[in-house]
């Protein structure tokens, strides 16, 4: 996961560069009589950050978000607090670059709560000819700005991929499964007959024999899972067949958008985009999901998840919001990246309305066409009191595998005033844990959506009559 070696280890040697000390340990050493156990760990855990000394300690956990120091801890946790203060911003982030048909270039950001799709789009295999998607990362990302024009710089700073194992197989991620078909690490996962792995999601059916990854025999009838919800897969960048050039470019990539979504079964349209960087910090910091097995608590559960940093910022984060509004100011709008926010996942009847995966590219294409216009620009899309949507005929919906394609286009993009005034609620709420740190452009922005309701639903009311 690391990009580490013997000139890294030169340079710590030299004395005078910075490094994090840090220290993890399982907690439960063998004693000489005792064979190997299958995951040590011990009861009591401990995973502590200090962000003032820059140092680490992890005790008594198995977990590997635990147990990869510079991945979480050092690469979120405490980078968040060195970006805070020298200017940058270490994000949960992926980095994609997106080639037209013509030869253009993007390179997009995209801010989603783990197994909420992140290595989907990051490896996507797109439905449409002549556009291709290429990987530069699919979790963390740093960012600075170019000290010529202010745009936004981006670099992955591992050098593998931590994925969740379940749900990925050879028709949701493809490049997925060709990336992890050698040297690569399985935590949690089932064992078949031949000692390969196998979860839940990786083929049509499960084979008919398995040792599930609580080492108990499983076939097709036995009511647990196989694999762990969230069981991983380790495996290097480098064997991604559609890993960009630029991966390892030092400089960074020059950030166009940066896409914010979740897990939304409802309310929530296919997409949106932001009137404009302050409202973009906005629509961030009250980035809602429904919760999955990577996340604390019961799953579905409906969770104000701030840019997907919740579990990682390492200081306030109503200073963390202030410090995004902060980044943004005095950089002209042409230079900054467009934000917007998408949802895969909205339902009808506990049906899914759109078919995801390689057909995301799609969206990709809309926002790709916006990164381009002024984000008032009417020509594609049309202002909503949530945002600016696409117009229903600018979406290139050709070939499409989709049910009732027309209807639950529709059904995508409507929007419920009332429902939007109940998330507003839930803004409120959330923003009032913060006192006194919450910068005032967030209530300015919350009091900005409610005057956008009303006067869409008075202007609704009107219409009725």
């Amino acid at each position: 996961m690391t990009i580490m070696g013997s000139e890294v280890l030169k340079e710590i040697e030299k004395g005078d560069r910075f490094w994090t000390p840090c220290v993890h340990s399982v907690g439960a050493p063998l004693n000489p009589a005792v064979g190997d156990i299958p995951w040590p760990s011990n009861d009591t855990k401990y995973i502590v950050h200090f962000p003032e000394e820059r140092r680490i300690w992890s005790y008594g956990s198995g977990y590997g978000g635990n147990a990869i120091l510079g991945k979480k801890c050092l690469a979120l946790r405490l980078a968040s607090v060195m970006a805070r203060d020298e200017g940058w911003l270490a994000e949960h982030m992926l980095i994609i670059g997106v080639t037209n048909p013509k030869g253009k270039k993007k390179y997009f950001l995209g801010c989603f709560p783990s197994a909420c799709g992140k290595t989907n789009l990051a490896m996507l295999e797109s439905a449409l000819p002549g556009w291709k998607v290429e990987c530069l990362g699919d979790d963390i990302t740093w960012i600075r700005k170019n000290p010529k024009d202010g745009k936004l710089m981006a670099i992955n700073p591992e050098n593998g991929f931590f994925g969740v194992a379940p749900g990925t197989g050879w028709d949701s991620n493809p490049n997925a499964m060709r990336t992890i078909s050698k040297n690569t690490i399985f935590t949690n996962v089932a064992l078949t007959e031949d000692n390969d792995v196998w979860w839940e999601g990786m083929t049509e059916e499960a084979p008919k024999s398995l040792i599930s990854w609580t080492r108990q025999e499983w076939g097709p009838e036995s009511m647990a899972p196989a694999a762990h919800a969230n069981a991983r897969f380790c495996t290097p960048l480098s064997q991604c067949p559609v890993l960009d050039k630029e991966w390892q470019n030092p400089d960074g990539v020059p950030i166009s958008a940066i896409l914010l979504g979740g897990r939304r079964s409802q309310t929530v349209p296919l997409v949106f985009q932001s009137f404009n960087w302050q409202h973009g910090v906005f629509l961030g910091s009250t980035m809602s999901s429904e919760s999955t097995a990577a996340s604390a608590g019961l799953r579905g559960v409906l969770r104000i998840d701030p840019f997907s940093m919740r579990p990682f910022c390492g200081y306030n984060m109503g200073d963390y919001f202030q410090h995004w509004l902060d980044f943004g100011a005095g950089v002209e709008e042409a230079n900054l990246p467009k934000i917007f926010f998408v949802n895969w996942f909205r339902k009808d009847k506990n049906k899914f309305l759109w078919p995801g995966f390689g057909e995301n590219v799609r969206v990709i294409k809309w926002i790709f066409d916006r990164c381009d216009q002024s984000s008032s620009d009417e020509s594609n899309a049309m202002e909503t009191p949530i945002g600016m949507v696409p117009k229903l005929n600018s979406l290139d919906l050709t070939g499409i595998k989709m049910e009732n394609a027309n209807e639950n286009i529709q059904k995508l993009f409507q929007i419920s005033e009332k429902e939007w005034s109940t998330e507003a609620e839930k803004y409120e709420e959330f923003f009032k844990e913060f006192g006194e740190r919450l910068p005032a452009t967030c209530w300015q922005q919350l009091e900005q959506l409610r005057e956008r309701l009303r006067k869409t639903a008075e202007k609704n009311a009107t219409k009725t009559t």
